[in-house]
Parts: structure tokens; sequence; C-alpha cells
């Protein structure tokens, strides 16, 4: 079996490095016969950290050929991980492990409370019922995710409760992340320390230094909001309509001032089709994210969260290449000169 090899500049250091794909793991360690198959920017893979491959609409069920079509999409722009909070169904054994698909770790089917969430996925359960059913998904999985809020007239989970879940969560070594597009929602997940805020539109901007000593991740999602924003703008007066222009027209400055305030902001696409991580990266720089925090967000911070390393010895071989620096050309990232999956080349 050839021994791949790429070299040149590693991002986030900036240091020059000569890297060899030892099987699934990267070495420094010079290889006879290796085959150099990029020279250029290079990236520990990208990460998708907000995807919900498998359901062609809500409500679908998880359909396999679906899913590794999503999945291809992904790997065919550099996503070598991915992480889906949420699916329509629990996984095939394939699912993360395949050579065609990126890495994965996922959330089970999501957890809400009944008629806070699209009919048909999900599992529903009463608030006192919630910090077992997280616990034991995310005892099985790593992670759990709950809808703290959903639509104007449904009621948000309270603080008490996401604590509880908070608590029985991290008591058996799982994490917890939290779907909020509301005030209330996402102020309570902020206080209860969940390890990721999904969307979190509506979030008051004072929350974000609790986000810091409380160690929330954030996951705006901005893109797909943003495009959500446009259809918005076009309906009738609504209190919906109120409601949602005035969240998404103030996300992208709460999103700079996240990744100002220090919150460790991350990158994911809630959208389809999938592969669009290049975009969610443009829309960070373009609300005011810096350009090296943005990429990040998709790439090396976004795998340190998910307890992934970078491009160092021992690390899964990993990488995505460009000819130029991504981060002060962010069009880039639509044309990778290679990607790099477990030590093969894509």
């Amino acid at each position: 079996m050839t021994v791949l090899r790429i070299r040149g500049v590693g991002l986030p250091d900036g240091e020059t490095i000569d890297l060899y794909a030892d099987g699934d793991r990267w070495t420094t360690e010079p290889a006879p016969g290796a085959e150099l198959v990029a020279d250029g920017w290079i990236l520990p893979g990208l990460v998708d950290v907000h995807t919900h491959p498998g359901a062609a609409k809500p409500g679908d069920p998880l359909d396999e050929k679906v899913l590794r079509d999503d999945l291809r999409l992904q790997v065919a722009t550099g996503v070598t991980l991915i992480r889906s909070p949420g699916l329509a169904g629990e996984p095939p054994e394939w699912f993360g492990r395949d050579p065609d698909v990126p890495r994965a770790v996922h959330a089970g089917p999501w957890l809400a409370r009944h008629g806070a969430f699209f009919d048909g996925w999900g599992r529903r359960a009463e608030p006192a019922e919630l910090p077992e059913l997280a616990a034991a998904q995310a005892g099985r999985t790593g992670w759990a995710k709950i809808i703290a809020d959903w639509t104007l007239e449904s009621e948000p989970l309270s603080f008490a409760t996401l604590r509880a879940v908070v608590e029985r969560v991290h008591a058996v070594g799982g994490r917890l992340a939290v779907h909020s597009q509301h005030l209330a929602g996402g102020t309570a997940a902020v206080d209860a320390g969940v390890d990721s805020v999904e969307h979190g539109m509506g979030l008051d901007p004072a929350a974000l230094d609790r986000m810091v000593a409380n160690r929330v991740a954030f996951t705006p999602t901005l893109s797909v909001l943003q495009t959500g924003l446009a259809r918005a703008l076009a309906r009738p007066e609504s209190p919906t309509r109120t409601w949602y222009v005035g969240g998404a027209s103030a996300h992208p400055a709460l999103v700079a001032a996240a990744a100002e305030a220090g919150v460790t902001v991350l990158a994911g696409t809630d959208s389809r089709p999938h592969g669009g991580i290049a975009t969610e990266v443009r829309a960070l720089a373009a609300a005011g994210v810096p350009a090296h925090t943005a990429l990040g967000a998709a790439s090396w911070v976004a795998r340190d969260f998910l307890g992934l390393p970078g491009l160092v010895d021992g690390a899964p071989a990993d990488a995505v290449v460009y000819a130029r620096d991504p981060r002060t050309q962010l069009e880039e990232l639509d044309h990778p000169q290679a990607v790099i999956l477990r030590g093969v080349l894509i």
C-alpha cells in the first residue's frame, strides 16, 4: 500500500510541516517511496458541527441511501468529521466508519417535550423524564440533544429542568447540545451549563460572558438563519414574522460579539443540500468574525471540541489542502487540492 505524503503550511500555527500517512495516523517519520499528493496550505480536515443527514425533509424517517449521499457530499467539500445533534433515527453501523463517509459523533434522535418539535422526529417526553432519557442517550453515544424552546406559543424548558439534564448527562461522561431560538430558552441553557447552544437566536448579549465562564460553546448556524430571514421578510405581518425577523437580523452582530468575548464559536450548516460548510465560514467572516477564527470554527477548533487532534504525530490522518491561504482567500474553500480521510486520498 502506497504511503501518502503532504507538505506545506499547516494551520492554525502557520508552521511548515511534512506528514506521512501511516495507515490512519499522521507521522513525521519519512516513509521510503511515499507519494507526495499535495503541497500547499493544510488544514486538519473541515468539520460540520451541526448537520442532520439522512432525511430529505423534516419528519421523514432515516433513509440509508439519503444518509450516504448526504455524507459523500460532505467529504467532497473537505469535511472529514461531523457532529449530528439529532438524527431521524438510530444510524447504521457504517455511519462514521466506512471509508467514503466522514468520521462522526451523534446524539441519536432529538429529545423534546410533547408538541415542541417536528412531527415524526425525535423522542417526546415530559420535562421530568428528560434527565434520564438524555443520560441514557449520552451514555450510548457521548451526546444528547434537547429542544429547549420551539414556537412562540410553546413553553420553553426551565432552568431547573435543563440543569437536571446537564447534571445527569455529565454524570455519565456525556455532553449536552440544546436547540434554542428564544431568549428564555437560551438564557436557561447558558445558566444551566449545557455544552453547546445550537442556533442561539435571541440570546441576550449579556449572556456571552456567562457562556465563557460556563464553557458553553455556540453553534450559530448563521448562514441558514440568514436564508430564513430573506424568506421571512417576504411573508405577511404576524407575531412569528416579527420574532424571526428581529432575531435573525440581530444574529450576525451577536455572533461577532460572541467571538470577541471569547466564546467557542463552532461552524454548523443545518441545511440541505449537504456540503455547505464553506458558506457558513464565509457568513461568519461577513458578520465580523475574524477569518482565522471563522475557519477554526470549521476546522481545528471544532475538531478539538469533539476530541480529535490536528496535524500532529499520532493524530488521525485527515487533512484538506489548498493552493492558497484559505484565511485570506475564503473562496479557496470551494477548491481543495486534496482531501485525505483516514489516510486515503479522496
